[in-house]
């Protein structure tokens, strides 16, 4: 008689009906890279594949990142950047001048307060330069962890995770994470996610969040991953 199958086996893509399989991390990133291709690409990394891949350009869109839609931070950087590229340059803009640059952006006067504080300290304390260490990183105004993994990864190709509700999602549907909170998740990730993975697990999830594993009604029928994927608290889904 056939052994009943194991509780990971058991599918709840609804009329799809697939076994799942074991899950293979490097399965997963294999089938993302594919899905993402066809995916606009998250901002920073679109940056920096569009030469603003300076230390400073990937910290001033890190920063300006936080609650800011990426279509939005895609039309306001790059023209902010060429105004300002250096933080000397950002210092000297007048403040109706760069206020005006960051209008789109979600807390736009706070964050033009901590990019004037940033700037001075970058001049005052480390010549003009990014650190590229992570505690000076997260000790700059403004900048809190998933900012400075960002740079620290995109950036200087560092190994660093940085954890959005994309990543914070997706990993704890996979079955893959189960903590509660952004930083628990990070933490998980540091322990058994493969090193090689720490910078892209950004780059990828944060297509794949918006557009195939979503916040309400994941399209669960034609994700590439449903077979490996464990559904962890999907309810509804398309």
């Amino acid at each position: 008689m056939q052994e009943p199958l194991p509780a990971w086996a058991v599918t709840r893509a609804g009329p799809d009906c697939l076994p799942k399989e074991p899950f293979d991390i490097a399965e997963v990133f294999r089938r993302l890279r594919r899905e993402c291709a066809g995916l606009p690409p998250a901002a920073l990394f679109a940056l920096r594949d569009a030469s603003f891949h300076s230390p400073f350009a990937l910290l001033v869109a890190a920063l300006l990142s936080a609650r800011t839609r990426d279509e939005t931070l895609l039309r306001v950087v790059p023209p902010l950047l060429a105004r300002a590229p250096t933080p000397r340059a950002l210092l000297d803009l007048p403040e109706e001048a760069l206020n005006q640059l960051l209008a789109p952006v979600t807390f736009a006067e706070a964050k033009a307060r901590y990019l004037r504080q940033l700037c001075t300290v970058l001049l005052q304390q480390y010549g003009g330069r990014v650190p590229d260490d992570p505690a000076a990183l997260r000790a700059l105004p403004g900048v809190g962890p998933k900012t400075a993994n960002l740079v620290l990864g995109v950036a200087f190709g560092r190994p660093a995770i940085a954890v959005d509700v994309h990543v914070h999602r997706v990993t704890h549907r996979w079955g893959y994470t189960n903590a509660a909170t952004p930083e628990q998740t990070e933490q998980q990730l540091r322990e058994k996610l493969p090193e090689e993975y720490w910078v892209e697990i950004n780059e990828r999830l944060v297509p794949f969040g918006k557009f195939v594993c979503t916040g309400q009604r994941p399209h669960c029928s034609r994700c590439p991953l449903l077979t490996l994927c464990r559904q962890v608290g999907v309810g509804a889904h398309r």
